[in-house]
């Protein structure tokens, strides 16, 4: 037996606050593989969702899925997890590009401001993955 999948979509909820964030329900097994075969054979969203009772939503994600990765299972991803956000390491890498004095000590407690504490080997590792090199502390 192959390893049973799960398929995740988002349910808007009428929200009380702007930090709380969307319910997320699973859909059983064999249940992406029915919507895709169902719009291969040419039925609309809105047909699907009212025939499996599954918000249109949920249907429009699990075909975008289909289309983009060929399969409705959920893949591995390609390497380690990164140390620090993309957004953080843009942000790193403007700090650095307007001050070009900055030491990596400052550079260092810069993230633990914004509540991504990171070595300097890190830092230096992010900001050649951003094109600069040839960082070295200055005095």
């Amino acid at each position: 037996f192959g390893k049973a999948h799960t398929c995740l979509y988002k349910v808007p909820r009428a929200r009380q606050s702007k930090n709380q964030a969307m319910k997320t329900k699973v859909l059983s097994f064999n249940l992406p593989d029915r919507i895709v075969s169902r719009r291969t054979f040419g039925e609309g969203y809105e047909t699907i969702s009212a025939a499996l009772q599954v918000p249109k939503r949920a249907v429009a994600s699990v075909i975008l899925k289909w289309k983009n990765f060929g399969t409705t299972r959920t893949l591995h991803r390609a390497g380690c997890p990164a140390k620090l956000s993309n957004r953080r390491r843009r942000a790193l890498a403007r700090e650095v590009t307007k001050n070009r004095m900055a030491t990596w000590t400052e550079l260092q407690s810069s993230p633990v401001e914004m509540g991504e504490p990171s070595r300097r080997t890190t830092i230096s590792a992010e900001l050649h993955q951003s094109g600069l090199y040839g960082r070295v502390a200055t005095r």
